[in-house]
Order: C-alpha cells, then sequence, then structure tokens
C-alpha cells in the first residue's frame, strides 16, 4: 500500500525571512538618519500603525479570498470592480513611479566604484545628466530581460537580496557596533531627550513620513498564509518576528550612519555610500569602497528586475477581466506582458527626465518618493477598508486566518492603519525643511497633478471598458465577485 506523503507547509522561519525580503532596503537610511535617536521612535511609530495592521488583515483577506486577483479580489469584493481596479492600479504604478529613485540611488552607487577612496566628494554622483543616464541604461537593460521570461529575470534576482541588502546591512551594523564601543566621536546627538522628537514641527515630520514606505509591500508575501502550518498561531509569529527584525535593521543601520554623518551634510542620494566610505578608511579598508558600491548596485538591479515583472503581470491578469483594452493585454511568447512593459517604461523615461527641471537630484529624489507614498497609501486606505467590510459583510466564509482578537481585533488594526495612513498622506504633501527644492509652487504641483493624473486614469479606462475585452480562457479567466454570482 502506497500512502500519500504529507505536503510540507513553510516554516516560520522561511516565512519570515521572505517577508524581511518584502520589505528591506537600505537605500533610505539617510533620510531618517536626520532624525538621530528620533528615528527609533518613528520607525517603532510605523511598525505598529502600518506594518502590523498591513500584515495581519491582508493576510486574513489572502487566506478568506484565495482566488486569483490579489488586491484587486479583495477590494472589489468589498467594495466593487471599479475601486478593485483603482487598488490594483495604485499597487503598478506606484511601483512604477518608485522605480527612478531606486535607480538613482543605484547611479550614485557606481559614480564610487571608480572614485578615489580617499575623497567622499564625488561629483558624478551629482551630475543630472549623468545620472539620468545610468538611470535609463539600467532600467531597460532589466526590461528587456523580463522580456524573456520569468526564469530569465529569476537568476539575476535570486542571490541579489543577500548581496546587495542583507550583507551590506550586517557590515554597516558591525561598523557602527566597533565604532560605538571603541569610543570614537560621534556625530549623533545621543542625548535621551532626543529620542522623542519634536512633533510640534509639521514640516520636520515629512522625510519620517517616508519610512511607512519603508514597511509597503507585506500584502504580496501575504498569499503564502495558507501554505505555512497552523497559520492561526504561526503566521502571527512569521510577521512578528520579521517586523522585530526588519525594525532593528533599520534603526542599526539608521544609527550607524548617524555615529559617522553630521546632520547637515547628510546626502539623500549618496548618505549610504559616504557613511561606508567614512567607515571603511577608518579601519584601513578603503580600497573595499568599490567593492560594496557594487554589492549595492547589484541588490538594486535585483530588485528592479524582480518588480519589473511582478505587478504589471498582476495587472494583466486584471486586463484580461475586461478592465484593459485588448492592447495592454498583449503578451509576447514566451508569456510577458510585453505592452504593459512599454507603457511602464515610458512612464519611467518620463519621470527621469524630470531630473532636467528640478533644482537638485536630491529633491527629485524625494519628490518621486512622496508620490510614491501617496499613490500606495491610497491603495493601503482601501486595503484597511475592505478587511473590515468583508468581516461584517461576509462573517461565515471560511478563513484559515483570521486577524487575532475577533471583529473588535480587526476594527482596531483597520482603524490603526486607516489614520496612520491617513497621517502620513497629508504629511507627503508637505515640502520637507531640509532639501532645498526650488519652487514650491513647482513642488505642490508636480505632486497634486501627479496624483490626480495617476488615479483618474484607471477610473477612465474603467469607465470606457468594453465586453469585447475579456479573455475568456481558462488560463486567464479570473473568477466572478461572489456579489456577481448572486446577481
Amino acid at each position: 500500500m502506497i500512502t500519500k506523503k504529507k505536503a510540507i507547509g513553510l516554516s516560520v522561519g522561511t516565512l519570515t525571512v521572505m517577508n524581511i525580503a518584502a520589505v528591506v532596503s537600505l537605500r533610505g537610511l539617510p533620510s531618517e538618519a536626520e532624525y538621530g535617536l528620533g528615528s527609533i521612535f518613528y520607525y517603532l511609530f510605523a511598525a505598529i500603525v502600518f506594518l502590523i495592521p498591513v500584515s495581519m488583515i491582508s493576510a486574513e483577506l489572502a487566506a478568506s479570498l484565495p482566488k486569483k486577483g490579489g488586491v484587486y479580489r479583495w477590494v472589489g469584493e468589498a467594495y466593487g470592480s471599479r475601486l478593485g481596479f483603482l487598488a490594483i492600479w495604485l499597487q503598478w504604478i506606484q511601483n512604477t513611479i518608485w522605480f527612478p529613485t531606486v535607480l538613482t540611488f543605484s547611479a550614485v552607487s557606481i559614480a564610487y566604484i571608480g572614485a578615489d577612496p580617499s575623497s567622499t566628494d564625488v561629483p558624478l554622483a551629482n551630475n543630472k545628466i549623468y545620472v539620468a543616464i545610468v538611470c535609463l541604461v539600467i532600467y531597460w537593460g532589466a526590461t528587456l530581460i523580463n522580456l524573456h521570461g520569468l526564469s530569465a529575470s529569476a537568476k539575476i534576482s535570486k542571490y541579489g537580496g543577500m548581496i546587495g541588502t542583507i550583507i551590506p546591512a550586517i557590515i554597516l551594523t558591525i561598523f557602527g557596533i566597533i565604532w560605538l564601543a571603541s569610543g570614537k566621536p560621534l556625530q549623533l546627538d545621543t542625548n535621551i531627550n532626543t529620542l522623542f522628537p519634536d512633533l510640534s514641527n509639521i514640516k520636520n515630520l515629512v522625510l519620517a513620513s517616508s519610512i511607512f514606505l519603508f514597511f509597503a509591500g507585506m500584502e504580496l508575501s501575504a498569499v503564502h498564509v495558507t501554505e505555512i502550518d497552523d497559520p492561526q498561531k504561526n503566521y502571527p509569529k512569521a510577521i512578528l518576528s520579521a517586523a522585530f527584525i526588519a525594525v532593528c535593521i533599520f534603526i542599526f543601520g539608521t544609527l550607524s550612519l548617524g555615529f559617522v554623518l553630521p546632520v547637515k551634510s547628510i546626502n539623500l542620494t549618496q548618505g549610504l555610500l559616504v557613511a561606508f566610505d567614512r567607515y571603511l578608511v577608518a579601519y584601513n579598508l578603503s580600497f573595499l569602497t568599490p567593492v560594496i558600491a557594487i554589492m549595492l548596485v547589484i541588490g538594486v538591479l535585483a530588485g528592479v528586475s524582480t518588480w519589473i515583472g511582478g505587478p504589471s503581470k498582476g495587472l494583466l491578469a486584471v486586463g484580461h477581466h475586461g478592465l484593459l483594452p485588448p492592447f495592454l493585454q498583449k503578451t509576447n511568447k514566451n508569456g510577458v506582458q510585453v505592452n504593459i512593459l512599454l507603457v511602464q517604461g515610458v512612464i519611467v523615461t518620463i519621470l527621469i527626465f524630470l531630473f532636467t527641471f528640478m533644482t537638485s537630484v536630491q529633491a527629485v529624489y524625494q519628490i518621486l518618493s512622496q508620490l510614491t507614498v501617496i499613490l500606495y497609501l491610497t491603495m493601503y486606505i482601501l486595503l484597511f477598508l475592505s478587511g473590515m467590510k468583508l468581516r461584517k459583510q461576509q462573517p461565515n466564509i471560511p478563513r484559515p486566518f483570521k486577524v487575532p482578537g475577533g471583529n473588535v481585533g480587526i476594527y482596531v488594526l483597520g482603524t490603526l492603519g486607516c489614520c496612520g495612513a491617513i497621517l502620513a498622506f497629508v504629511l507627503s504633501f508637505l515640502p520637507p525643511a531640509q532639501i532645498k527644492i526650488g519652487s514650491t509652487a513647482v513642488w505642490y504641483g508636480i505632486l497634486i497633478i501627479g496624483y490626480i493624473v495617476f488615479v483618474g486614469i484607471p477610473l477612465i479606462i474603467y469607465s470606457f471598458r468594453k465586453e469585447s475585452w475579456k479573455n475568456e480562457s481558462d488560463d486567464e479567466k479570473i473568477e466572478p465577485f461572489s456579489w456577481e454570482e448572486k446577481k
């Protein structure tokens, strides 16, 4: 008699690592290093009011609505396909706008590869033409790789996260601990009173609001909630473990930067490389500066390659449901959403050309980061509201994982998440006091017009949708919502 071997579910440790990989990035550390010990408060605040609510609520939604569609399915079940389409569009478009910011970090890292190790002043890193060209070359190169299919991009991204994020984070933290233990002078204000920042100055909170973007992306790993053994018990363990480790990486990495960089000289795009260089010079390891720069570039390349194909693939699936015109549903022989990637590339290229109109690379970097934040937070607000509504609207559907605490638990986390997201949303429109942005009218104009345009496009597309846009093949078909089946 042959016994069927039991499938092995994901372990708590495995899912913890997957969640860490989904959210942790080092490129934003310089923006928070300006707050010194106060950054600890911001990281913990964002984890409590954003990371944990996102993780728990998206896990319940993924477990109770496992059919294809992701956030489109979750929001669409609660508020209809129009807002469901808006949600998955925002998940895709914010990622598209995010590309120039992470590519800028890559361009700066490349500038340090051939730089004089004895100097932290790298003029090439501030050259807008150079930055724009490098961004375009890397992005379109990664797009071409993705057009060859998932296996091609997977080969590049397989080890990139470890080489370009985890290992540099460990090295930076070790450097900071050694620096602190050896009694070397600290550029960071260690006065315990600075642990609780001055919240009366709204403009100083703008950069801090970008921490919410640091913790974004956990909803993508929520689809694995049903693959873990005993999800009701083990998924919260994995989430809390991942949140703790992610917060530790961000806190220790940020403080390590602050130990060696004076607050007034921290550069958002170059700060991480400058900090590494300071440590390497101090420890007579300056010859490793190009190596660190290459590692960070590898991390960026792996991330860009992975994210170019991911969200756009989800948008394609929804498009087959009749919400995108046939032009945007076209795939090549490898099954890759070729026209969506081309449209995505055009948007990225236009955004990169903004470098020629803004005062500095830092200004462009920050405005695109904040536009990304306000678009992504809109999607998260819809997610929180959907989780609360569906718990009340569909109380009897099977839920392999439920937010602990019954209805009170999900309402508390959902309300907490909404309040935190709305606060960060409002703050993200304000120009940061630490960066010279040039004209405030241009700043507000780009953010407001950009938000209206990117939110309006999916609503317009939805209004003009046609029945002929649907792709009814079994492989591409998305199951109807429960309210559609009732009709």
